[in-house]
């Protein structure tokens, strides 16, 4: 959600951040615009809209060689060119530019507009630009330290000043900021995207903490009024500007969908052993002896990682015999929960940024909880809180919706539980046919994905639909809620997903010959149950579509997304492959924003 850039060096500032707006379009945005030093003021370009339409704006070079820039979500204040960010103090010496949410704001705005300021947006932000401006205190690093003493919330900042233009200062609580390190030249973002075209040397700031960053130098504290110097060290990010291209794909989710079977072939690279029919998972940091000490697993993610966690149980059920569930981060710390020595909790998040799932793994931190994160971005705040986990390997992932981070973390999932389940009471013989079963998954997506014209056809079918509903029973019961999440939120047809049993209990009132049913049927012990479920649809006149590795009867279903045959605790992860292409093709249909659908964001950082 959001974007900040921020840049110093020697070269005009206003391409560079107007190139690293481009780059961070996927988060989700609704304004943009910069702000850049002038001799009598700030030069703020601002604008409703896509990081092009600000692009239209500039009709001349702009020297500076200092600035920032802003993609906004909207939180407080509808999206607007003067709710857009950067944001100036009363002065006009400020400028600012913020991601998260100030929960005091309405405070502060108060407050403020009792001593006579007035505001010139509905913004949280404008709130912090004016208590920065308003500060006696003696530079520009005391005046943002000050100010953030009296925020509530979570902020990653960029403050730039007038009377100051030979430095940025940035600050962080709760949403990402990254410091990109060039030659005799720095720069700020929210993320990686925006630096990797310019350096590939980074510093993360941690919460709490403040920078001073200058063209050849930075300088980091703690964020207390007390402050202490905190040392931090470049780290060398693994991505290129490339990794961010589109290369010749219609668009980005179609370009991961296809980077499946490379992708899982990474995240099982090195992790499978035969020898002794396991998985080798070093990121976790746990002997035999502490993994059997597992009592319980706990998988904590949001949207579809939380639909991952949910395979990610199931799996661990079946293999190690351990009860599991999974739960959604963002209500875990509020219901006070009860938090076990003895049990395994999992934090999954594709950005390792995602707010709610951060905030679950720092509360458990503070409870004594035994945690594991499973993230896709080496150096994100999940990951650097939880010290130890698994790695996804998907690569970027730029569209909003997740294809192959969703796909690799089932695929981590399932060889955390083939490692679980391998201390314990799993056989050789079933290790080892866990172990091709996922040896197979590569070809196996590969194939699913050979078969897209076929699916194509399928969606173009029900493309008119107005609603569906996405049905499964165990294991199918994930991926029918990740396919319903899927359609919903690149196509916005209405789609609920349900456990097959529980349609006979209310939701079965609905299905009549407007209403079709996706259902996940595979060739398990539930098969006959599931043909049964078909029936009761079809005799109330409604459509399905049925996502099989099974033989169905003739004309049993209106049509047929068809997965090949693996190992039956591995069919969640090869039956969410059609599904992805299904949403995909029927929202293309609908001519929709598919890799920017509306009101969502890829990197969810607020609450």
């Amino acid at each position: 959600m959001c974007g900040i850039v921020g840049y110093i060096g020697r070269r005009q500032a206003a391409p560079i951040l107007v190139e690293g707006l481009h780059r961070l379009e996927y988060r989700g945005y609704d304004s943009a615009g910069l702000a850049t030093p002038e001799a009598d003021g700030f030069r703020v370009i601002k604008t409703e809209g896509r990081v092009q339409q600000l692009r239209n704006l500039i009709k001349e070079e702009i020297p500076a060689t200092i600035g920032i820039a802003h993609t906004r979500w909207a939180t407080h204040g509808e999206p607007s060119d003067a709710n857009a960010h950067p944001h100036l103090d009363a002065s006009g010496r400020i400028a600012l530019v913020h991601n998260g949410i100030i929960e005091n704001a309405d405070r502060l705005r108060a407050q403020l507009t009792a001593d006579g300021v007035v505001f010139a947006s509905e913004t949280d932000t404008e709130a912090l630009a004016h208590l920065i401006g308003r500060s006696e205190a003696a530079t520009l690093e005391e005046k943002v330290r000050e100010a953030l003493s009296r925020v509530e919330g979570t902020y990653g900042i960029v403050v730039l000043d007038l009377d100051n233009p030979g430095q940025l200062v940035v600050a962080r609580n709760g949403s990402p900021i990254v410091l990109g390190i060039g030659e005799s030249e720095m720069f700020v973002a929210s993320d990686v995207a925006a630096l990797v075209r310019h350096t590939q040397q980074v510093v993360y700031l941690d919460d709490g903490e403040l920078a001073v960053v200058r063209a050849d130098e930075f300088h980091t504290s703690t964020l207390a009024v007390e402050a202490s110097p905190v040392v931090k060290s470049p780290t060398t990010v693994d991505l290129v500007v490339d990794d961010y291209e589109l290369g010749g794909s219609a668009d980005f989710m179609s370009k991961e969908i296809h980077e499946q079977p490379t992708a899982l072939s990474r995240a099982l690279s090195g992790r499978l052993n035969e020898r002794f029919a396991t998985a080798h998972l070093g990121g976790i940091n746990m002997d035999p002896r502490e993994l059997r000490a597992i009592r319980r697993v706990k998988f904590l993610g949001c949207g579809s990682s939380y639909y991952a966690g949910q395979m990610g149980a199931q799996l661990v059920e079946e293999l190690a015999r351990i009860p599991a569930d999974a739960e959604p981060a963002s209500e875990f710390r509020y219901r006070n929960p009860v938090v076990e020595a003895d049990t395994l909790y999992v934090a999954l998040s594709q950005s390792g940024e995602t707010l709610d799932t951060l905030a679950a793994a720092q509360e458990l931190k503070r409870k004594g909880g035994q945690l594991l994160g499973v993230v896709n971005v080496v150096g994100s705040a999940i990951a650097r809180e939880c010290g130890s986990g698994i790695f996804l390997h998907a690569g970027p992932e730029v569209s909003v919706a997740s294809t192959k981070a969703l796909t690799n973390t089932a695929t981590s999932l399932a060889m955390l539980a083939l490692l679980l389940g391998r201390v314990r009471d799993l056989s050789t013989a079933d290790g080892k046919r866990i172990v091709a079963g996922l040896r197979r998954l590569p070809d196996q997506v590969a194939e699913i994905l050979a078969q897209e014209q076929a699916v194509a056809e399928v969606a173009a079918r029900f493309a008119d639909t107005r609603s569906m509903f996405f049905v499964g029973r165990v294991r199918g019961w994930p991926v029918a809620r990740e396919g319903a999440q899927k359609l919903k939120e690149i196509s916005y047809v209405h789609a609920e997903a349900y456990q097959a049993s529980e349609l006979k209990h209310g939701p079965l009132a609905l299905i009549d010959n407007t209403m079709p049913t996706v259902i996940i049927v595979p060739d398990d012990e539930l098969l006959s149950k599931n043909i049964g479920t078909i029936e009761e649809i079809k005799a109330r006149n409604g459509a399905v579509i049925a996502v099989t590795n099974a033989e169905l009867p003739e004309g049993l279903a209106d049509a047929e997304l068809r997965v090949p045959r693996n190992e039956t605790e591995l069919d969640p992860i090869l039956f969410t492959i059609p599904l992805q292409l299904f949403a995909y093709h029927l929202a293309a249909k609908l001519g929709r924003d598919i890799d920017r659908p509306r009101n969502l964001a890829k990197s969810v950082t607020v609450e």
